[in-house]
Formats: structure tokens, C-alpha cells, sequence
């Protein structure tokens, strides 16, 4: 077996080794690699899932973010989506996965990334190519005019806040229950997920749809499937063909360390 030049990779178990290997082998001949992450990228940011266990709606109702609940008290649904998207999640810096894909996109082999988060971590690390099929929180956009405020120039003292041109009600330019996916980056998604030759799953559970079909689209296209999640996913028996068991932090550092190490040359 070739040896990785991270000396911390002696602590995996062997098995977990020789996919990482694997995994590197299949990035490196690959023509066109995308990725698809989901909450679980980011819970070693701070950031907790919103599903699962310990997922933020087992905590509290979503309403707050359902579009005809907004509409109809905007300024209740502004407390809570203050709190919870900016006075909290604000907060969150990206951590080694997000790091180590945006070095990937940097030695060309990762074409883009697709994620359903909507905490703008992918970019803040580096990532150029990052299509947002759930939206963003770093953009509202007023529901009148349609003009959009990157959110570090809005006033958050007065809830709602409202749009300084036409007085409309602003909104955070990411998807509210009820409401469509966004384009382009929903047409691009399914368009990256037919062109690519090998498919990255990172840090989601495959349920929540329509985005669960975006990988299942890959595998349709004969993409190779790598998946690193800390436990089996919808997709783990049914279309991955690696599945690399952990943290995203610790998989993917070991995973880029991999891909650099000279001797995985063909």
C-alpha cells in the first residue's frame, strides 16, 4: 500500500486507508468531479443539522420559515430568522472539509460544488464554482421590487426590515417551505450531475427532496459515487460506490493529502 504523507493517517484503520486511497485514485483520473454537500459539512462549524437527532426543527417549529407564515406575520418570522440565520449562524467560519474542497477546485479536480446549505461556507473558503440550490442567507431580497441587499448593509433594529426604494417587505434569498428552487443554480445542478464522471456526497442524509434526486441523477449517467458521511445515508447501499466513514474534517483532509501525494500517479 502507498503511504500518504500525513503521518496522521496511521491512525485510521486499514480498510478506511485503502478507500481513501481508492477514492484519490478515482478524483485523480477523473474528468469531471463534482461535489454535493449537505448540513452535515458544517456541524463542526457550529452549525447544527436541521433534521436528525439533534436537528433544529426536533427543537422548534419551522413555521417561522413557511412563505404563506411569513407573509402573514413577517415581523414574528424576522425574530426567530434573526436569531437563529444571522445572530447565530452569522457567526460560523468554515472549517477543514470546506478548506479541503476549495483546495481540490484549486488543483483541478473538482469541477464545482453543489450544496443545499445555505450558510455561504463553501465560498468564504475559497470555492468559486458553488451552485446553491437552497438559496443563501447573505442576500435579502425584497418580495416587491426584487431588489437584493448583501445582508451586512441592512438594519436589523427594526423587524421587519424593508427595503429602502419601494418600502417592501425583504426576505433572506434562500428557499422558505413552499417556495420553488432558485435558478440557475437548480438547472445547473442537474446539469453538472449528468456531465460528471465521479460524484462527491458530502455530510447529507439523502431525504430532503428535490435535492436527493441530484446525485441519483449522477449514478443514472455512470458516475462513480464516493460518499463520506459519519453514518450510512439513503444512498450508501443503493448507489455509492465508496463509502468513506467519519467526519468530513478528518476524511477529507486525509482525502486531499491523498490526491497531492505524488506516488498515486498512474
Amino acid at each position: 500500500m502507498n503511504e500518504f504523507n500525513n503521518e496522521l493517517i496511521k491512525e485510521l484503520p486499514d480498510e478506511l486507508k485503502r478507500k481513501i486511497l481508492e477514492a484519490a485514485r478515482l478524483i485523480k483520473s477523473a474528468k469531471r468531479v463534482t461535489a454535493f454537500s449537505g448540513a452535515g459539512i458544517s456541524v463542526e462549524s457550529g452549525i447544527p443539522p436541521f433534521r436528525g437527532e439533534n436537528g433544529l426543527w426536533n427543537k422548534m417549529s419551522p413555521d417561522f420559515i413557511e412563505i404563506n407564515h411569513f407573509l402573514a406575520r413577517p415581523e414574528e418570522s424576522w425574530v426567530l430568522i434573526k436569531e437563529i440565520f444571522y445572530d447565530y449562524f452569522g457567526k460560523a467560519k468554515p472549517n477543514d472539509a470546506h478548506i479541503a474542497l476549495a483546495q481540490l477546485e484549486k488543483l483541478n479536480l473538482l469541477h464545482s460544488i453543489i450544496t443545499q446549505n445555505i450558510d455561504n461556507l463553501h465560498t468564504v473558503a475559497g470555492s468559486e464554482t458553488v451552485y446553491e440550490f437552497h438559496g443563501n442567507s447573505r442576500d435579502l431580497v425584497c418580495l416587491k421590487c426584487n431588489y437584493s441587499y448583501p445582508v451586512s448593509t441592512v438594519n436589523f433594529n427594526n423587524l421587519p426590515p424593508l427595503c429602502k426604494k419601494c418600502r417592501g417587505l425583504l426576505k433572506p434569498d434562500f428557499v422558505f417551505f413552499g417556495e420553488p428552487i432558485p435558478e440557475p443554480a437548480g438547472s445547473n445542478s442537474f446539469l453538472d450531475a449528468k456531465q460528471s464522471d465521479l460524484f462527491l456526497i458530502v455530510g447529507t442524509t439523502g431525504e430532503i427532496m428535490p435535492a436527493s434526486v441530484i446525485p441519483r441523477q449522477a449514478k443514472l449517467n455512470n458516475a462513480k459515487i464516493i460518499e463520506i458521511n459519519i453514518a450510512p445515508s439513503a444512498f450508501t447501499d443503493s448507489i455509492t460506490d465508496i463509502f468513506l466513514q467519519g467526519k468530513a474534517t478528518v476524511i477529507l483532509k486525509h482525502l486531499l493529502d491523498a490526491c497531492q501525494n505524488q506516488s498515486l500517479n498512474p
